[in-house]
């Protein structure tokens, strides 16, 4: 019996050879990074999301893709009517398809409504009432989602702006 633990142990130590893993890659990734979190997102969302704050973070994130879309139609208006105006099935100031076909007209209005409805649906609860609690993996979610959201509008060939100045201070 003993002759068979050397023999086990050695077996033990020699087993990384033949493992696929590479020792840089057992690093833990951030939650963000697994999720594949748009990292145009401000830092807050990320430093509020560590901290534990999570309905925040969701309503950070919301509040930029709203500032962003203010931003790239040049106007003041702001939430679901902002959406709806700018991502228009006629005539819109954010054109995210050639808008030829009836398929990407339906795309352009499909985008709207996930636009305003983020908005209405997502942010304007926890901008409005203290009390939404978010769990992590909701908070995931709502991050993906708008992580999606401005990726479509990179894809259409809209630059987004980070704005790495909005942090904690305390």
């Amino acid at each position: 019996m003993d002759s068979f633990f050397p023999k086990f142990e050695n077996i033990v130590r020699r087993a990384y050879q033949f493992t696929d893993t590479e020792a840089e890659n057992l690093q833990a990734q951030h939650t963000f990074d697994e999720r594949n979190i748009h990292q145009v997102l401000p830092d807050i969302v990320k430093q509020l999301f560590d901290d534990g704050h999570y309905s925040q973070a969701t309503f950070e994130a919301f509040k930029f893709v709203d500032k962003e879309i203010q931003r790239l139609s040049a106007t003041s208006e702001s939430g679901v009517k902002l959406m709806m105006q700018v991502f228009a099935e006629s005539s819109p100031t954010i054109q995210l398809t050639p808008n030829s076909t009836t398929s990407e007209k339906n795309e352009q209005k499909g985008y709207q409504f996930l636009f305003a409805g983020s908005i209405l649906a997502i942010r304007n609860p926890r901008g409005h009432d203290y009390s939404v609690k978010d769990s992590p993996d909701l908070c995931l979610d709502h991050l993906v989602l708008a992580s999606m959201l401005l990726r479509r509008l990179e894809n259409a060939g809209y630059t987004i702006k980070p704005n790495k100045s909005l942090q904690r201070t305390a």
